[in-house]
């Protein structure tokens, strides 16, 4: 029996409150709520000084993509999440890299190391073909596996920027170090362990990246150049519309618009509702002639019904159906017996 969970009065509120505590807060409750006081506490002494010191953290390309942006969820080398690393700090540090060890119990990581996934699968080592998770998380990542001499993990599993995994790096910046490379910084918002994710576009992969830390705004020679046969169809249909919109001439540009908005396209289900028509005529016609009416169809110069295939089957020549049965057998009447040899 399906079991319901109903909530009264005032339940969506309190989910909101609980999933903003929950990015603001992140880890550092270890898992047991905070009292309001504490909460307000909380906020009053750490979201200032996460607000000033936040860290960007990426995976970059040698000519300077981040192909991943680091958020909350992203898994480390070691198989933790970011936000479980350290990544609040009442001073930045002077030392480069910065380092970001990781929180959880037990964890030998020292840093965060992204490691990419194939599709949902961890990548293999090319020196000793085992997964990524079959090494140590310490800075070694040397491999676990009985009998295995690999000292340190490299993969060339290749990014969709085409280098290889072995030819990024992990960059942990301040905001002026990343503005200084030119790339977006967002908002400064009070969430725990935001990395690098400034915005939705931050979740696409760098060459899907219309900013500068991706591919970069297409070219204003790009955005301009004529329709040509590898466009959309849409454009390529309304080529000739287009140019004249773009030439600007006067009263008729509201028209054009206008032209284009109305258009409609035929499509399958116009074609459908087409044949469904000729289909459903064809078949009253055939009941009228089952009954002796006339067809009210247009006749052509030869007298047969103007229509086509459907309408010449019914012709019937001089004493014969169109079978080739004598034409009393297509009135009811039985034809006449004969006897003896052919």
């Amino acid at each position: 029996m399906a079991e319901y969970l109903k909530l009264g009065p005032g339940a969506g509120e309190s989910i909101d409150a609980y999933l903003e505590y929950r990015r603001i807060v992140g880890e550092d409750d270890e898992g047991k709520l905070f009292t309001p006081d504490e909460y307000e506490n909380y906020k009053r002494t750490v979201v200032p000084a996460r607000m000033k010191n936040r860290l960007f953290v990426s995976w970059t390309s040698p000519n300077g993509w981040d192909c991943k942006l680091i958020g909350p969820e992203t898994l480390c080398f070691c198989q933790h999440r970011y936000k479980q690393h350290k990544t609040d700090f009442a001073e930045l540090p002077s030392e480069r890299p910065i380092l970001l060890p990781c929180r959880a119990k037990g964890c030998r990581c020292k840093y965060y190391n992204y490691v990419p996934l194939n599709g949902s699968q961890p990548i293999r080592c090319t020196r000793c073909k085992h997964y990524s998770d079959d090494h140590t998380a310490d800075p070694s990542h040397t491999c676990k596996k009985g009998g295995c001499q690999c000292v340190s993990f490299k993969s060339s599993f290749t990014c969709s920027c085409g280098q290889p995994t072995y030819a990024h790096d992990t960059i942990v910046e301040t905001k002026e170090e990343r503005q200084a490379r030119g790339h977006p910084v967002g908002h400064d918002v009070p969430y725990a362990a935001m990395g690098g994710l400034t915005g939705f576009s931050s979740l696409a992969e760098a060459y899907q990246r219309l900013d500068d830390s991706g591919v970069g705004a297409p070219s204003e020679a790009f955005l301009n150049q004529p329709i040509g046969a590898s466009d959309h169809p849409f454009l390529r249909m309304h080529a000739s519309t287009l140019n004249q919109i773009e030439a600007g001439r006067g009263s008729q540009t509201d028209a054009l618009t206008q032209k284009m908005a109305d258009f409609k396209m035929t499509g399958t289900d116009a074609d459908m509702d087409y044949y469904e028509m000729r289909y459903q005529q064809r078949l009253k016609e055939e009941k009228m002639r089952a009954r002796g009416v006339p067809s009210s169809r247009p006749v052509s110069k030869r007298g047969l019904p103007s229509s086509s295939s459907s309408s010449s089957s019914s012709v019937v020549t001089k004493g014969h159906s169109a079978r080739g049965k004598p034409a009393s057998a297509t009135q009811g009447k039985p034809p006449s017996k004969t006897t003896g040899k052919r």
